[in-house]
């Protein structure tokens, strides 16, 4: 079980995990329009689990600093993690309490 914050305003959303020099826990995105992430002026790797509507993870990806990526479908939601913080894989399902 990890922490999880969520990037519930248009503020959060838009500085996600930029400038942080490091994290302990995963920061979720709930996605209303686009799928595509960035990581601009980020200083670590990060791990970014795309999942859809039953939470399921159907791509991820690990990302450097400077980097844009965008999933093959539209995803629901994103979890973004510092690399290797968790060890998830496509096709489990996550359980948000």
């Amino acid at each position: 079980m990890i922490k999880i914050k969520y990037a519930d305003t248009y503020l959060k959303r838009l500085i996600g995990l930029m400038f942080k020099k490091d994290i302990d826990y995963g920061l979720l995105f709930i996605l209303k329009y686009g799928s595509s992430i960035q990581t601009c002026f980020m200083r670590f790797n990060i791990d970014a689990y795309f999942l859809d509507e039953n939470k399921i993870i159907f791509d991820k990806v690990t990302l450097k600093p400077w980097q844009y990526y965008k999933p093959n479908r539209k995803a629901k939601y994103l979890l973004e993690t510092k690399e290797n913080f968790i060890n998830l894989k496509k096709g489990e399902k996550i359980e948000l309490i």
